[in-house]
């Protein structure tokens, strides 16, 4: 049944990154480990957070604990926690110290209609008795405007009305209400269903409508996993990956989340503490390439469709690196003081003020993401001749660019440079318009982009090389490192066997990498000096290894990155290379890019199998 675990004895820990992954492409969840829901955004994954322990300071299990919606198991002893094998259907097993158990199954409903998706902003939670006649309770906290409001509550017969802020919740039970909202221990010798959701009433007996969505959504799922090419090796990690990278994607509109949360710090008391609820182009870029791999090109439509939507640019207008999901443009950043912060490390940050900055590399990321889909005959929708005079006007705005100094892929606050990463992605935009103009059968075009791309290529190798580090370095004329210079080879500037390329894997193994993490640099920015390691540039230097030729390192590197994974499978953004703990915004999509790419890259054929 299920594809991964754990178990847990303490008490009352702090707060942690070891969640459990629920949604429908609508919103998410995250589940710790008690079966307590610590963050929940509703209506959308970046909106107000009615459920939000995970930043509330203290651990979620603890009585003062709001914003949580729990199922306590009396005398608690440990717990495992997993998934339905293929689906994001949670279940988490709570023991009490008796030997006596139960089962909470969590799930976002996901499935086919009536002709169209179902995907209600809904909490299923189904409570069975496994051993004994084990004691419980149900603690439903919801709470709004970021922790500084309560909700009005009131209740019928079996419902309960959560009203407050902007959003309506209703508790829709078979359980005895008045325990619930008194919050009673009772006995569990039953299933209990929990239906959370808009303030509408459910049609029916609410078990036989779980039980119903609960059928529907694992067919869903396993029936969306049978459609991916997977690799021979580390199939339950790809698959995993996967499943999580399509619920960090807003259906709605095509927008694809960099990750679930905000203001979980890179680092302890870092400071660094981001707002990630956004659509980043590059993030989105790596999400698309990786799902790509897979087969699951229904996720790339969609997000074409949001990027047609993006608004267009005029000479005063600059492309955003990051927008809101509904192409919200102005993520204005303020500090809420309501809630003190993941482990009370504050502080946490609303909005993003990324999108004021001018980072270069998004103009190529929107090519890049778009190039397949001018050869894909697959897709419903092709890119035409039109489009590519649209993508036509950021390529010029790429090349015009590709020299200019800008705040570059790690959003620096107060240092611009002409970054080697953005250039490089402004040569990668230009020479995939030459390709797409040659499929097009477009001469002149061809020959127009293939003469831009040399240009700025010919730019990047005489400034960007350093010949006392021996390598390439993070800006023109610049002297430190940046593990983002790997990704040279895959887009394809230069070949793996460059010996200048060979001489920069050199050095990032010297200076960035740490035991089997690798830092993004390791130079004073705004915040100091990093402490942690960046996940996506280990996946990264796995990546260049393998083309360098150096396999036997590669794989024992991915193989500690997975290692490193969380029970359930999932990473966040950076790492404490000493520790191994995660920080940072959780799950990240560029972590889970890494790891589908990974496996992709170093497994062995199917045709050493079959």
């Amino acid at each position: 049944m299920a594809d991964a675990q754990a178990s847990s004895t303490h008490p009352l820990p702090l707060s942690d990154l070891n969640l459990g992954v629920i949604g429908n492409c609508s919103f998410n969840a995250l589940v710790d480990e008690r079966a307590s829901v610590v963050w929940s955004c509703m209506p959308r994954p970046d909106a107000d957070p009615v459920f939000n322990a995970l930043l509330g300071g203290i651990s979620p299990g603890d009585e003062k604990a709001r914003g949580v919606y729990a199922v306590d198991l009396e005398n608690f002893a440990s717990s495992q926690q997993q998934y339905f094998t293929n689906t994001p259907v949670l279940v988490t097993r709570l023991h009490d110290t008796a030997g006596q158990a139960i089962d909470v199954i969590d799930f976002a409903p996901r499935f086919n209609r009536f002709g169209r998706r179902h995907r209600p902003v809904a909490i299923v939670r189904i409570v069975r008795p496994v051993t004994g006649r084990p004691r419980v309770r149900i603690r439903l906290r919801p709470n709004y405007a970021y922790g500084s409001e309560e909700p009005v509550v009131t209740r019928g017969s079996n419902h309960i009305r959560y009203v407050g802020g902007k959003l309506t919740l209703r508790l829709t039970t078979d359980a005895p209400v008045t325990y619930i909202t008194n919050e009673t221990w009772f006995r569990l010798e039953r299933p209990l269903y929990l239906f959370l959701g808009p303030d509408e009433t459910v049609a029916g007996s609410v078990a036989a409508t779980c039980e119903e969505f609960l059928t529907a959504t694992d067919s869903y799922w396993r029936e969306w996993v049978r459609t991916l090419a997977v690799p021979v090796e580390w199939q339950d990690a790809v698959i995993r990956a996967a499943i999580t990278l399509k619920l960090c994607w807003y259906e709605e509109t095509g927008g694809i989340l960099a990750a679930m949360t905000t203001s979980i710090p890179e680092a302890p008391n870092s400071g660094r503490c981001w707002d990630y609820r956004f659509c980043w182009l590059r993030d989105a870029y790596y999400v698309i390439r990786a799902l790509n791999r897979l087969g699951a090109i229904d996720i790339m439509e969609s997000y074409l469709s949001y990027l047609r939507n993006l608004p267009e640019l005029t000479e005063d207008r600059h492309m955003q690196p990051v927008y809101g999901l509904g192409l919200e443009q102005d993520l204005i950043e303020t500090e809420i003081t309501s809630l003190p912060g993941y482990r009370g490390m504050g502080p946490v940050r609303v909005g993003n003020q990324a999108y004021e900055h001018k980072q270069h590399d998004v103009y190529g990321q929107v090519i890049l993401s778009s190039t397949q889909a001018f050869f894909d005959k697959r897709l419903l929708r092709p890119l035409t001749l039109q489009d590519f005079r649209a993508l036509e006007i950021i390529g010029d705005r790429a090349y015009r660019l590709s020299s200019v100094p800008d705040a570059g892929l790690w959003e620096l606050r107060t240092i611009a440079n002409i970054h080697t990463y953005s250039s490089l992605m402004c040569w990668a935009g230009c020479h995939r318009l030459a390709r797409i103009a040659a499929h097009l059968g477009l001469s002149d075009r061809t020959l127009f982009w293939n003469e831009r791309a040399r240009e700025v290529k010919d730019k990047i190798l005489a400034n960007a090389w350093n010949p006392e580090a021996k390598a390439f370095v993070a800006s023109f004329g610049g002297q430190e490192l940046d593990a983002s210079v790997m990704q040279m080879t895959e887009v394809g500037l230069i070949a793996a066997d460059d010996p200048r390329f060979i001489a920069t894997l050199d050095a990032v193994s010297a200076k960035l990498r740490h035991g089997k993490h690798v830092y993004r640099y390791v130079g004073r920015d705004d915040f100091g000096v990093p402490t942690t390691a960046f996940n996506i540039c280990t996946f990264w230097y796995i990546d260049a290894l393998k083309r360098a030729g150096r396999d036997e390192d590669a794989r024992d590197v991915f193989i500690n990155m997975l290692n490193h994974r969380n029970h359930v499978g999932l990473l966040s953004e950076d790492i404490d290379p000493v520790t191994g703990e995660l920080w940072g915004n959780y799950p990240q999509t560029y972590s889970l890019v890494g790891i589908i790419n990974g496996a992709m890259r170093l497994s062995r054929s199917w045709r050493d199998v079959v």
